[in-house]
């Protein structure tokens, strides 16, 4: 089966002929018209029960004896009959923040993650009978993708190679594959998965500190390597000036002791102090 809509009564013209019945029960009541007046009162007892709200952007679902009958979307004010059991289910988008999980990623590194859902009912009859109470299965196959989907991936690159994939740089494609492992899990309940995102993804508490230094030593890598590829073009810049400018003749070893005091110069990480020759080269 699945979802069908309900088109109840309209409720204030049940309520216009509602008071009527309480006109009338109290014109047979004055005239001495018992019976009437009884099958008048059994009526408005029977049609009281009957009138419900139904507001924006949430529905009614009714059961009748067991059987499903239909859904309501339509806000407004209506009247069904009063045997109709009329299970509210809201139809707003709903945020879901998971808590935190420890899983082990593809190398086996252990890191919290969560995720950031936001969803809505689309389907009232699968999410009223085809799982039991649907707002926790949200939550538990939201916690079941995202271990999933984290196991298939590494933290981060332990090398130079970018091209992976990763939980920390591939966000936006991890992003999608964690909306559809999710649509395809919450398509069971009639949820429409509107967004997801991880929320939180860090190291767990255990081996936070050693990839910490780890990032440390490859950001101090990486520096290096742009102030050395910057000192050996100026060092050759320099070189080139001299001689195009014939400002001094350099024999090799002159060009060599140049060369390794403006390398220690230009990739020194402290102030350098030099030393002032008075006398001669040699």
């Amino acid at each position: 089966m699945k979802e069908k809509i309900f088109k109840p009564l309209n409720g204030f013209l049940i309520l216009t002929l509602f008071l009527l019945l309480i006109a009338g029960a109290i014109f047979l009541g004055i005239n001495g018209l018992m019976l009437l007046m009884i099958i008048d009162i059994v009526l408005l007892i029977f049609i009281l029960p009957g009138f419900f709200l139904v507001y924006p952007n949430s529905s009614k679902v009714l059961t009748l004896f067991g059987k499903y009958g239909g859904t309501i979307k339509k806000d407004g004010f209506w009247w069904a009959l009063p045997f109709y059991i009329k299970e509210k289910i809201s139809l707003r988008a709903r945020n879901f923040d998971s808590e935190r999980v420890k899983v082990n990623d593809k190398l086996g590194n252990p890191i919290l993650i969560s995720v950031i859902l936001v969803w809505r009912v689309k389907d009232t009859y699968k999410a009223a009978f085809e799982v039991d109470h649907f707002e926790n299965f949200v939550k538990v196959q939201s916690d079941a993708a995202v271990r999933k989907m984290a196991v298939h991936y590494s933290y981060d690159n332990f090398d130079d190679d970018q091209s992976e994939v990763t939980l920390r740089s591939g966000l936006e494609e991890i992003n999608e594959k964690l909306e559809e492992e999710l649509d395809k899990r919450l398509a069971i309940a009639g949820i429409d998965v509107m967004e997801a995102r991880i929320g939180y993804l860090a190291y767990a508490n255990e081996i936070a500190q050693a990839m910490l230094k780890r990032q440390q030593a490859e950001a101090i890598i990486a520096a290096r390597f742009k102030i050395v590829e910057g000192a050996v073009g100026m060092v050759d810049m320099a070189l080139k000036k001299l001689a195009k400018e014939n400002i001094i003749e350099l024999d090799d070893d002159k060009k060599a002791a140049m060369v390794s005091n403006l390398m220690v110069v230009l990739t020194s990480d402290k102030d350098t102090s030099p030393i002032v020759n008075t006398g001669t080269l040699y």
